[in-house]
């Protein structure tokens, strides 16, 4: 499985609803599930994104599904990364010749 990671911005929705936001966080969770998603972690930031994601899937079009889910809810707005283990930086380099 390919590693991503989301980053979250609150919408003025989300706001409005923020003391929702770590039942809302069990719902993103759940139906990530059903895009063929696993999510590894959330967490609360403070600084430029108020969500950080840690997600797994299978290929990208399953993040980008869950991503539009996501933010289609309308609390929050998201941006998604794929992110390279070790190993996989490895391999990638190693084609450099």
């Amino acid at each position: 499985m390919a590693t991503y990671i989301g980053l979250a911005c609150f919408t003025e929705q989300g706001l409005r609803n923020v003391k929702d936001t770590v039942r809302r966080a069990d719902l993103v969770r759940e139906s990530a599930q059903k895009f063929g998603v696993r999510v590894r972690d959330i967490m609360w930031t403070q600084g430029a994104y108020d969500i950080v994601l840690w997600c797994e899937a299978d290929n990208d079009a399953a993040i980008a599904t869950f991503s539009l889910a996501t933010a289609s809810a309308g609390n929050v707005r998201f941006q998604t990364l794929r992110a390279f283990t070790r190993g996989e930086m490895e391999a990638v380099l190693q084609k450099l010749g």
